[in-house]
């Protein structure tokens, strides 16, 4: 038996603009979700995805052949498909994958609910990768894409300034990625409260990239915020910094802000996180302020220790 486990992940700053070199701030969470590989005498693999409860809410089985994967579907087409991309993507990158004559039986462990954004196809990338013995920001690019943030936090246990910089021969490598003593002394005053509604990443991106046009100047202005970001000392500061994050997103996007559209008579300030108009948003609060967003309809509300892995 084998098992891998990856962390889930939360983009503070730099929504959208990682993709464009600005400096961002990532949390790896408390949440994640592993992998089970257990081999079988059957040519085949038996794959079972199991949620936070432990219910079983994929399941399906693939025959092998040594060139690639067919599949049996059983239940949902569509995941069957995007797991049978991720293995035969992960075997062009090592063509000795799968290349045995017994199968596997597999299990995904999720620790967090599957539509709340914090990574589910990530985790299972980065814990495929390790698996296979494959680069997993490789095999990200040869299936879901993105800018790989939620791979470095997958492999961190700590939280982590994300920058993708012009590909350098030299170094063979294009992304930027520290380890930052990001301990807010007013992490108390922080919740995570979820949007109910899953957002899809990929769609955020693209319209991103249709409305986006000469960013230079937001991409240096967002680098300075998450500098400041991971300095700053008091909650009235970060709130500062919150809004005019949130102000120049919203121009660039051309989108309103998520506490415009949703919380505009809160007490505090509200963050988009990743792709807007879904997952989670970052809510700040000297007092807590779950009441209030059940009160909206948001009755999931996190506090930052509760979410955030840190030492």
């Amino acid at each position: 038996m084998q098992n891998f486990y990856s962390n889930g992940k939360l983009l503070i700053t730099g929504e959208y603009v990682v993709l464009d070199g600005a400096l961002s701030l990532a949390l790896p969470t408390k949440f994640g979700q592993s992998l089970d590989i257990e081999a079988i005498n059957e040519s085949k693999i038996i794959w079972k995805s199991f949620d936070e409860n432990g219910n079983i809410w994929f399941e399906d089985s693939f025959e092998l052949d040594t060139n690639m994967m067919l599949k049996q579907v059983q239940h949902d087409e569509e995941i069957s498909k995007r797991i049978i991309q991720i293995l035969n993507a992960t075997k062009t990158l090592n063509p000795d994958f799968l290349n045995t004559t017994n199968g596997f039986k597999i299990s995904t462990k999720l620790t967090f609910p599957k539509n709340w954004g914090l990574g589910t196809s990530s985790t299972l990338i980065n814990n495929v990768a390790n698996w296979a013995h494959v680069d997993a920001y490789k095999l990200l690019d040869k299936t879901f894409g993105g800018s790989g943030y939620d791979i470095a936090c997958a492999q961190n246990n700590l939280p982590i300034t994300y920058q993708l910089q012009p590909f350098d021969c030299a170094q063979g490598d294009k992304r930027k990625i520290n380890s930052v003593n990001f301990k807010p002394k007013f992490k108390d005053c922080l919740y995570f409260v979820y949007l109910n509604q899953k957002q899809n990443s990929r769609d955020g991106i693209a319209n991103y990239k249709s409305n986006k046009g000469n960013i230079t100047s937001a991409v240096s202005e967002i680098n300075d915020i998450t500098n400041k970001m991971i300095e700053c000392t008091n909650l009235m500061d970060f709130d500062s910094l919150i809004i005019h994050h949130e102000t120049i997103i919203s121009k660039i996007i051309k989108q309103q802000t998520v506490k415009s559209l949703l919380f505009n008579d809160y007490n505090g300030s509200v963050k988009s996180l990743g792709a807007w108009g879904g997952d989670f948003a970052l809510a700040t609060s000297e007092e807590n302020p779950t009441a209030y967003f059940k009160d909206k309809g948001f009755d999931v509300v996190i506090p930052y220790d509760n979410m955030i892995l840190s030492n």
